[in-house]
């Protein structure tokens, strides 16, 4: 079982960037917190598109728009940022329910930080030197129907199973302040009522999205202590 992610590299200034894209297909929709299709509604493609870490276009949603453009996607899709190394994408899969994180922890935060203040617990985290890859982004894929509700509350899900992960790994934040997350689902079917932790899908996608989070985490650590990032 895959999500079929083709990764295509490009030069940026001579530092190379990967860009994922998911052909989902038709027949799909889903809920995004991206920039580019963000909201509920059909989803035919996903791209995940990492930029350097001193990007400054104040473009961002007509930027995706242009490579989704650029790679011949057409229709309805998801485009989602990140200065995290892409083509270190982890994918896990739990019973039928396919997740795929692509970690930075450049500045892991706390979503309730005090207003106007650097948070003081994560300051030694915040390492001298060049600037290292921030984002944490998120897609998942369900094989079934959802009703609108229970999209929304696939999104809950995903990120508890991002913050449970992140506490595992050594990390004490709930993420990072330009976290995104899709969830595509099927249009047709009966649609399931329930995606908290504890339903059945719910907690297939909190399983799969805790263990790429976590392998993420894991492999960003290894590389930061390494000198690899």
């Amino acid at each position: 079982m895959s999500m079929d992610l083709q990764f295509l590299r490009t030069l940026d200034g001579g530092a190379p960037l990967t860009t994922s894209v998911w052909r989902v297909g038709p027949g799909r929709r889903g809920v995004s917190s991206a920039m580019l299709g963000g909201g509920i509604g059909p989803i035919a493609w996903v791209i995940n598109a990492q930029v350097p870490g001193g990007y400054s276009r104040m473009d961002p949603v007509a930027h995706l728009q242009e490579m989704a453009n650029g790679c011949g996607l057409s229709g309805r899709g998801v485009g989602m940022l990140t200065a995290a190394a892409v083509d270190r994408t982890v994918t896990r899969v739990d019973g039928a329910v396919i997740a795929s994180a692509t970690v930075g922890l450049r500045v892991p935060t706390w979503a309730a930080a005090p207003a106007g203040n650097a948070d003081p617990e994560l300051a030694p985290m915040v390492l001298p030197g060049p600037p290292r890859p921030g984002t944490i982004n998120v897609t998942v894929d369900l094989p079934v129907a959802l009703t609108d509700a229970a999209l929304i509350n696939t999104v809950m899900t995903a990120t508890e199973a991002k913050t449970q992960a992140l506490l595992e790994a050594g990390y004490p934040a709930t993420g990072t302040a330009s976290d995104a997350v899709v969830v595509v689902c099927d249009e047709a079917g009966a649609p399931e009522p329930f995606a908290g932790p504890r339903s059945e899908w719910g907690g297939a996608l909190a399983r799969a999205v805790h263990a790429a989070v976590r392998e993420g985490a894991d492999d960003y650590t290894r590389r930061l202590r390494d000198g690899g990032l």
